[in-house]
């Protein structure tokens, strides 16, 4: 008796479509992830429990590393007033320029009197060893104390700008610019203890502490 042959079907698999969908999620990811800007030191921050995150907008930031402290602002409307600011307290001119590129600096440390030769320089040579010293913070050269109150003002002008042309600005945007340290998990206690003394001095006393996240804890 003959056998019966079995008709063979082929075993390919479109994976177009599993492609479209892997480009599209990979498309996704990369629009909606935040790149990890480029601080001026690096701080290793120590580890907590706590999972509180910092808000996106509205916020300051005091880097303290090796006796050192830096200072950014998000925004760069902010960053552009808070400047303005600390040239009216130091008697120093701006240009419209410089106040552009001042914008588009995340965090700095360095001599207020310096600020213009380094908002000069390229970004990378920013970056480079050296170049920033950090900001002066001793109770004869406090410029640290008024790089938070210049940003303060400058986000409280920014609100009652916004009021005035009849924007709605939500409760939480209204408020006091929140302020975060970010120290290095080998820093000295003394070092904070003074940056936490500036911010009670100048009557904040509610800040943020950057951790990181324990190991055990992911």
């Amino acid at each position: 008796m003959a056998k019966v042959k079995m008709s063979k079907k082929s075993t390919r698999i479109d994976m177009a479509a599993m492609c479209d969908i892997a480009f599209l999620l990979l498309t996704f990811f990369i629009m909606t992830s935040t790149a990890r800007l480029p601080e001026p030191v690096e701080v290793n921050t120590p580890a907590s429990t706590v999972q509180i995150k910092l808000p996106d907008t509205n916020l300051a930031t005091i880097l303290v590393a090796d006796e050192k402290t830096f200072f950014g602002v998000v925004g760069q409307e902010v960053r552009k007033r808070t400047l303005e600011n600390m040239g009216t307290r130091y008697d120093l001119e701006f240009s419209e320029e410089e106040k552009q590129r001042f914008a588009l600096i995340e965090s700095f440390g360095v001599d207020v009197r310096a600020l213009r030769s380094f908002i000069a320089l390229d970004s990378g040579d920013r970056m480079k060893p050296g170049v920033q010293s950090g900001i002066p913070y001793d109770s004869i050269d406090n410029q640290l104390s008024e790089w938070i109150q210049s940003a303060r003002e400058a986000n409280a002008s920014i609100i009652a700008d916004r009021i005035a042309n009849g924007e709605d600005v939500p409760v939480e945007e209204k408020r006091d610019i929140n302020i975060a340290i970010k120290g290095d998990a080998d820093e000295d206690y003394p070092t904070i203890k003074k940056v936490i003394d500036i911010l009670q001095k100048r009557k904040k006393n509610n800040f943020f502490l950057v951790t990181g996240l324990r190991g055990e804890d992911f």
